[in-house]
């Protein structure tokens, strides 16, 4: 029997709560239903995530065990069909338009595309990336800012899954000079996980750049700690410690 790929995406699914409405002789129950995106992460493992005003899944994930999942959650297959899928095609458009500009040089149609990504979905990880590499290359260091704390705040930003995008944003931030923001992105991600010793390397290359060749070798240091065999990092201590034998004073 094949093995099935997980994560898997089941759809929308309705969930009602009761709330009470009114005070004192007045109060009353009333029925409210919301709408989650929810996905299999593996057998028995549901993960469900709030429907924004759009229809498109944003906001915090969480995950609820399989009893109250199936007691609790109703398919609801033509919501998913009529609002989510055709918004979610929207917003790959605006997404996938945006990157092509980037790629081109383009960086004002490239803002153009991000910003309505984020009029669907003001906490879209891969608009907010985009538009912050954006800001990144033209120097708009009081709007990059504002889009570096953004993504300070999702933690969806930093987990696996994003490594790419995090990384190339990262390495965008030091190499256009934003020296603190990067740092303050590098070391967010090791809120997160602090035995990555890419982030590690990272944060001790933005430290390069920066001049401090003491905190640059001492972060080389913690990411070989942890991958002994990383090479990258091996070659970068290298040349760190013998440039600064070099300009030891001799006795």
């Amino acid at each position: 029997m094949p093995t099935q790929d997980f994560p898997q995406i089941l759809g929308v699914y309705s969930l009602e709560t009761e709330e009470a409405a009114g005070m004192g002789g007045t109060a009353k129950k009333q029925i409210q239903t919301t709408y989650w995106y929810v996905r299999l992460l593996a057998p028995e493992h549901y993960e469900v995530q709030p429907l924004n005003i759009h229809h498109v899944p944003s906001g915090i994930r969480k995950e609820v065990p399989e009893l109250d999942f199936l007691k609790n959650y109703t398919p609801e297959p033509t919501y998913y069909k009529t609002h989510t899928v055709p918004a979610l095609k929207t917003l790959a458009r605006k997404l996938a338009a945006g990157e092509e500009h980037f790629k081109a040089g383009d960086l004002d149609q490239a803002e153009r595309e991000f910003l309505k990504a984020l009029m669907i979905d003001e906490m879209n990880v891969r608009a907010n990336f985009g538009l912050g590499e954006v800001y990144s290359e033209q120097k708009e260091f009081v709007k990059l800012k504002k889009v570096v704390d953004t993504l300070m705040g999702l933690s969806e930003a930093f987990q696996e899954e994003q490594r790419e995008r995090f990384n190339s944003f990262g390495i965008n931030l030091r190499k256009n000079g934003h020296f603190d923001e990067s740092l303050r992105f590098y070391h967010q991600a090791l809120v997160f996980n602090d035995h990555d010793e890419h982030v590690f390397f990272n944060i001790a290359r933005v430290h390069f750049d920066k001049g401090d060749k003491e905190t640059c070798v001492k972060h080389l240091q913690q990411a070989l700690a942890i991958n002994p065999d990383f090479k990258e990092a091996r070659k970068f201590l290298t040349f760190c410690e013998s440039s600064r034998l070099a300009k030891s004073p001799r006795l």
